[in-house]
């Protein structure tokens, strides 16, 4: 009989807690909570996205997703989320499929905790 085991990937996913104050610093609660909500949409818009270019082919579109997310991801201080999205393009440009298929299965488990971390967020950041 064989025995099948299951890894389960879990990482430590961190806000930079200092590029969400300076934020709110810079716009006020109420401009900075819509900035932060707005990004937070578009990165699970994009995130699904990302998916669907990735179970399509679309490389270069999946690349240029990808650029996108690092831009949002970095406005509200979600560094391992941008520094899995670079990965995610790295892996695009060197053409390694097989370092794409891990890195952007990463990307979405990444991208998912990211996003519950920052709505589990009872406070803003002042």
């Amino acid at each position: 009989m064989e025995q099948v085991t299951l890894l389960k990937q879990e990482e430590q996913v961190r806000l930079d807690a200092q590029r969400l104050e300076t934020l709110y610093v810079q716009l006020g609660e109420t401009n900075a909570e819509d900035v932060v909500c707005r990004a937070l949409e578009e990165l699970a818009a994009r995130l699904t996205h990302a998916g669907r270019l990735y179970s399509a082919g679309r490389r270069d579109d999946l690349r240029k997703c990808a650029r996108s997310l690092i831009a949002i991801a970095d406005q509200i201080g979600m560094q391992l989320l941008v520094q899995v999205a670079r990965d995610v393009t790295r892996c695009i440009d060197a053409g390694d499929t097989t370092a794409l298929a891990a890195t952007f299965a990463r990307l979405l488990r990444i991208g998912e905790r990211s996003l519950c971390e920052i709505w589990d967020m009872s406070d803003p950041p002042l």
